[in-house]
């Protein structure tokens, strides 16, 4: 893997992951939840774009609803090759935890 991705990319491209055909708001939305802090949605923009230019992320637009006065909505989903990139830096970071001497992840885990 060559590609580059910082970690809000890593994390609104999982986001897509979960959420194949979503749009800006609703992966703010699960962003907020997640992580319990607000982003903008012009944050999520910049990203958005960011990863449609390195080709792991594509948009269409959507059908226009009643509740944005018939205005379309630009949907977005993961590439294949966007999945592959998540499933690399998984990889990656999994054998790093793993690396750790003596770290049990079982002990986090509240009983």
């Amino acid at each position: 893997m060559n590609l580059q991705l910082g970690v809000l990319e890593e994390i609104v491209l999982l986001i897509l992951l979960s959420q194949d055909h979503t749009y800006g708001v609703e992966i703010a939305k699960t962003y907020e939840e997640q992580f319990e802090q607000t982003i903008s949605l012009p944050a999520i923009h910049v990203v958005l774009k960011r990863l449609e230019k390195k080709g792991l992320v594509k948009s269409e637009m959507g059908e226009p609803t009643a509740e944005r006065g018939g205005r379309r909505k630009r949907l977005y989903r993961a590439t294949q090759e966007g999945f592959k990139i998540a499933y690399e830096l998984k990889e990656k970071r999994n054998n790093l935890w793993q690396a750790i001497p003596g770290f049990n992840f079982q002990s986090l885990i509240p009983s």
